[in-house]
């Protein structure tokens, strides 16, 4: 049944133009294309999670890269953000593979289940409050259906965010004062735990912000906490 009623709400995501200006870029995006993939068709739609529907642990990213998940059809897939989190998702045991290339690469999660705050390619990677708004509604019902789900894994503070309004518009009761990101920081909100990791973005993985050891700690302890 939650398999059934996750297609369900895949189909309703990937249809979605409820942001004109999302709905514009994106499709631009995949229209003009970067010369590196001038041969491929892009996806150039919304994404919708993907991931074990027995998962216990979510992980919650920002949105999808313009040329990455803009391109393949799957969140996190086809960019360097993508190569980091596979890889540690891999070597914390979530995934049968350290890579992340395309729709049927081959690629099973165990345990897991990835989605985005927002769901189509935002100009900039900066998304409009209001289309932040229009996107939590998938958020909140993928957390109803995921029933297993115990651990959040916010990845950035965008996303830390957006799991503390899902939370919200699930019923659970909000912590005071209001939990604040910051990598490594957990939350306990009703039956949940919200869990902070700075986003695998390059800006924090060339700098050193985020090593391997940091975010395999993190994914560690989401199992611990879900287990």
């Amino acid at each position: 049944m939650t398999s059934r009623a996750l297609l369900e709400l895949e189909r309703e995501v990937v249809a979605c133009r409820r942001c004109p200006r999302l709905v514009a870029w994106r499709e631009e995006v995949a229209r003009v294309k970067r010369a590196s993939f001038a041969s491929e068709e892009y996806w150039g739609r919304p994404l919708p999670g993907f991931g074990d529907p027995d998962a216990r642990v979510l992980l919650l990213g920002l949105a999808p890269a313009a040329h990455g998940g803009n391109r393949t059809g799957r969140i996190f897939t086809g960019d360097r953000s993508g190569d980091w989190l596979f890889a540690s998702l891999y070597r914390t045991g979530f995934a049968n593979q350290p890579t992340s290339v395309a729709r049927d690469d081959g690629l099973r999660l165990t345990g897991a289940y990835v989605a985005a705050a927002v769901r189509c390619a935002p100009p900039a990677n900066r998304p409009l409050p209001e289309e932040r708004d229009n996107c939590l509604p998938y958020l909140v019902r993928e957390l109803s259906l995921l029933e297993s789900v115990r651990v959040i894994v916010a990845l950035g503070s965008f996303g830390w965010d957006a799991g503390l309004r899902a939370l919200r518009a699930l019923g659970e009761p909000t912590p005071r004062p209001r939990p604040k990101f910051g990598h490594g920081a957990e939350a306990e909100i009703g039956r949940f735990t919200l869990l902070a990791c700075f986003h695998p973005s390059q800006q924090n993985t060339f700098t050193g912000k985020l090593t391997e050891p940091m975010i395999d700690e993190v994914l560690g302890r989401a199992k611990t906490l879900a287990s």
